[in-house]
């Protein structure tokens, strides 16, 4: 495992599912991390996780608000140093058809899953351009940026954004020779909230599984797995790239049969 040591790590939507995952891997590979997520009742419940408590903070941020976002990295920044890497991670996703979509509903999803996204980016790599830090960014997209999806329409498009302005970013930031990069996870498997609706019904939840030729669902750590690729010595070269973690689900129509007997 590539090791963090003196490094620190920001990752929003850090209290549950992938964005914990993603934590929990760069805190064992040594960094110090600062967990952000707009639940503070779940970043309580995260922090009781973790065995060891040192290189942890746990601050509560809404990704929509520019000040709140400044305050996450001013954090990071006075407990641990300034950030190192970035991980933006948090996003939301509804599942409303588009003629029954309320425009808050929509905006909701457009200002977490996109500016969220924009806002810590930039304040991430402000941060890295001040104090010199060759830092790493790292968003997450998901491949709903070009699998379309009944019910998901505002989703779909926010992470359509997020890959563009991924490539945009990377392009900006090279001459500071801070790589960015978006890591688009497929099904992965997340615990389910008890005080939340399920996130899909079983008969989705077997479709999707037919598309997937690995056939099984993702966990959180393998998209960590990647997540701390990125961040790695070995991915220097690597800057504006988008890394599929989804059992092979975007390669294509893999549900589908031979159209004709093999020969």
């Amino acid at each position: 495992m590539t090791r963090f040591d003196g490094q620190v790590v920001i990752v929003t939507g850090a209290a549950s599912g992938i964005g914990l995952g993603i934590a929990r891997a760069f805190h064992d590979a040594g960094a110090s991390v600062v967990l952000g997520d707009v639940r503070e009742e779940a970043l309580d419940q995260a922090q009781a996780t973790f065995s060891e408590q040192e290189r942890l903070a746990f601050v509560p941020v809404d990704v929509r608000d520019a000040a709140a976002v400044a305050n996450l990295v001013a954090t990071s920044e006075q407990v641990f140093g300034p950030p190192a890497v970035m991980i933006a991670n948090a996003g939301i996703v509804p599942n409303v058809s588009v003629l029954n979509m309320d425009v808050l509903a929509w905006d909701a999803v457009i200002e977490t899953n996109l500016r969220g996204v924009f806002l810590s980016c930039q304040a991430a790599a402000r941060s890295m351009v001040t104090h010199g830090t060759r830092g790493r960014i790292v968003t997450i997209s998901s491949i709903a940026h070009s699998y379309g999806r009944l019910g998901a329409s505002a989703y779909c498009a926010s992470k359509a954004g997020v890959v563009m302005f991924t490539k945009v970013l990377a392009m900006e930031l090279a001459e500071h020779r801070i790589n960015v990069n978006s890591v688009a996870p497929g099904v992965i498997e997340i615990p389910q909230v008890p005080q939340r609706a399920p996130r899909m019904n079983e008969e989705f939840r077997t479709t999707l599984i037919q598309a997937i030729p690995w056939g099984r669902r993702g966990q959180p750590d393998e998209v960590a797995e990647a997540v701390l690729y990125l961040c790695s010595p070995g991915a220097e070269y690597i800057t504006g790239a988008l890394l599929p973690v989804d059992g092979g689900s975007s390669t294509g129509w893999t549900h589908m049969p031979y159209s004709s007997p093999q020969q």
